[in-house]
């Protein structure tokens, strides 16, 4: 990626110019931010949201995976919000009935949000046509060989990542 002015525009790597490390792993982050944005963009403009925000879908998506309630720290380490959003939007959610908060059984202190009935089908509802969506528009961007090999790469960034 190269940076002209105010826009960012997609020049692949040259493999006969040798490149330093340093402008290979910028430019890797460039794209993949850029590939976030524009997907996060298209996604967010498609018309299967329903009543749900897609900051909302996605804190009942990760609770969905958990395989019971989390403490609000644990849901904010899977989600892109500071402490304070995550904790509004929790209120709103459990406001609207999609999710509920518990004592946690090992520590009286902590509070545990987990989905309600009515949040796992809001989020079964959204996420069938949110998962259609990723997989046509993935699928028609890059092979099966090529997902696999995304997987792969972005697996790595997690783990070596704080």
């Amino acid at each position: 990626m190269s940076v002209i002015g105010s826009h960012t525009s997609v020049v692949p790597p040259d493999a006969a110019s040798p490149r330093s490390r340093s402008h290979l792993a910028n430019d890797a982050w460039e794209g993949l931010l850029t590939a976030h944005i524009r997907l996060m963009r298209q996604f967010a403009a498609e018309d299967i949201w329903g009543e749900l925000s897609m900051r909302e879908y996605d804190v009942l998506h990760t609770l969905s995976k958990c395989p019971q309630p989390q403490r609000i720290g644990e849901l904010g380490t899977h989600v892109v919000l500071s402490q304070p959003a995550l904790s509004r939007l929790v209120d709103r959610l459990e406001t609207r009935g999609l999710v509920e908060r518990n004592r946690d059984s090992s520590d009286a202190r902590s509070i545990r949000i987990g989905l309600t009935e009515a949040g796992a089908r809001a989020q079964r509802a959204v996420g069938r046509a949110h998962g259609a969506s990723v997989t046509a528009t993935l699928s028609a961007a890059l092979s099966p060989e090529e997902l696999s090999t995304l997987i792969t790469l972005t697996h790595k960034l997690q783990e070596h990542a704080l």
